[in-house]
């Protein structure tokens, strides 16, 4: 297929099948540890695969990297070894467990490993059968390597496992320190529920796992402003599927600097049901309570916008081989 790029006037081809990973990070306060991170990515920028964005934030000390590259799974063979996503995202793993202790950590947001979170997603023409194979390659390579406990879920789960029971599951919503954070180690050695790849133990530095594949997801926050952490916790419960309120809205109430909380939410169907229901929903949830409900904004881009901002950082490497990211 061929497609014109923005107002610069330039053609190429645009390739058919992308996938996109989320790559989430235990750390967003450790400089050296992050540029570790970026640098060990930024060695596969020949091979077509990309961070087309990049969310840090202190308060939660959690990074996520938004990741794109070609699709080279032809759906029936999984030949993942040798893709670019692949490779790049299991080198900025090794650089996380090799900068990054999770003993030493703590932050506002819930966590159980060093690399959090690894999410695969299809976009343009790429299936998500191609995003699920990715994803348990990507298990099975840093279960392998690392030794550490993986649990798969969404598409790349035999029986499409949802993420929050997983978590549920291992204690993944409960702080365990003062002020509602999470810090050091919360999960016991033994892990209550046996993972998908790797040992049945952890190390503490590295904890575990988690990786998935499934349909486009919104990310969107909501600022409330009241530092009452039970009240962003009451109003998120409320707004949730499981609280009874927006179906396929996923949350979590969370402490937020100094002056405020905020509501994470996961729109598991952003088509169906978006950041303006939720918004309009939360904002007349907190009139009901006296509280101040500040506009909410994405945590990335969209998956179009994705697909744009990878498709022309590759034509302006193509033109200029020596650039950065």
């Amino acid at each position: 297929m061929v497609k014109k790029i923005g107002g610069r006037g330039r053609v190429m081809e645009q390739w058919n099948k992308l996938i996109c990973c989320k790559l989430f990070i235990s750390e967003s306060r450790n400089r050296s540890a992050l540029e570790a991170i970026e640098e060990a990515g930024r060695r596969w920028r020949e091979a077509e695969a990309v961070i087309v964005n990049k969310l840090e934030d202190k308060a939660y000390n959690r990074v996520r990297y938004t990741i794109v590259s070609y699709c080279d799974i032809d759906g029936h063979n999984n030949n993942s070894s040798s893709s670019p996503l692949q490779q790049m995202v299991m080198a900025m793993v090794e650089a996380a467990f090799e900068t990054i202790n999770l003993e030493n950590h703590s932050g506002a947001y819930p966590r159980l490993g060093v690399v959090d979170e690894i999410l695969f997603h299809p976009l343009a023409d790429a299936s998500l059968h191609q995003a699920a194979m990715l994803a348990r390659a990507v298990a099975i390579d840093l279960a392998t390597k690392f030794q550490v406990p993986v649990y798969l879920y969404g598409a790349a789960h035999p029986t499409w496992k949802a993420l929050d029971i997983i978590r549920r599951e291992l204690g993944y919503y409960t702080p365990n320190s003062t002020g509602n954070q999470w810090a050091g180690w919360t999960v016991p050695e033994a892990l209550p529920q046996k993972p998908n790849e790797g040992p049945i133990s952890m190390s503490k530095e590295r904890g575990i796992a988690m990786i998935g594949a499934r349909p486009w997801i919104g990310l969107y926050n909501v600022p409330i402003m009241t530092t009452d952490i039970s009240m962003a916790q009451k109003l998120a419960k409320m707004v949730s599927e499981k609280g009874g309120g927006l179906p396929t809205v996923q949350t979590l109430g969370l402490a937020h600097g100094d002056d405020h909380t905020e509501i994470a939410c996961m729109l598991l169907e952003p088509n169906k049901i978006g950041a303006d229901q939720v918004q309009n929903r939360l904002e007349k949830l907190g009139a009901q309570e006296g509280l101040h409900v500040k506009k909410g904004y994405f945590t990335d881009f969209s998956s179009e916008k994705i697909v744009e901002k990878y498709i022309n950082l590759i034509s302006a490497k193509k033109e200029s081989p020596r650039s950065r990211l």
